[in-house]
């Protein structure tokens, strides 16, 4: 196991730690990282106990038909922005079975950039159930490195949003 892997499993161990003793579960909403986040977290024995369910919606359809995500911010905000993955994590909540949620959506390359967006773009959203109801936040990051480092550094970004209060 690498240093980075072994990072990745020590922020997975502290999340189920944190689940277990809180009672909660688990969903992911991924696009760029692939599954990868779903992956980390159910390579912990016992992950059945506090994962849910991981969703990998890589196209726009996908987002659309599995996440509920409007076409028209899709259309209007592009796939990679806080609008698309804020609706991803309150999309995955709403599929039920899962307290809080994270989704993933960026240009990870070594193409696809633009202006705007280049290569290395990558939004985040954290959405959580509690007694004040469905609420998220989200973030933006840009991340320098091939495509593995920059999917890697999502992971460990959505893995840290998760152990966030």
């Amino acid at each position: 196991m690498t240093p980075r892997d072994t990072e990745l499993r020590r922020l997975a161990e502290r999340l189920a730690e944190r689940l277990r003793s809180e009672g909660r579960s688990v969903a992911t909403a991924e696009s760029c990282t692939g599954g990868w986040i779903a992956k980390v977290l159910t390579d912990l024995p016992g992950s059945s106990d506090w994962f849910s369910y991981g969703i990998v919606s890589y196209s726009n359809p996908a987002k659309q038909d599995l996440l509920g995500v409007s076409p028209v911010t899709l259309v209007t905000h592009g796939a990679v922005s806080e609008e698309v993955v804020r609706e991803m994590a309150e999309g995955a909540l709403k599929r039920g079975g899962a307290d809080v949620a994270v989704a993933v959506s960026g240009v990870a390359g070594p193409s696809g950039g633009t202006p705007d967006k280049p290569v290395g773009t990558v939004w985040f959203a954290w959405a959580r159930i509690d007694a004040a109801g469905l609420r998220s936040h989200a973030d933006c990051r840009q991340f320098d490195g091939d495509r593995e480092s920059v999917r890697r550094q999502s992971v460990a970004v959505a893995l840290e949003g998760l152990l966030s209060p």
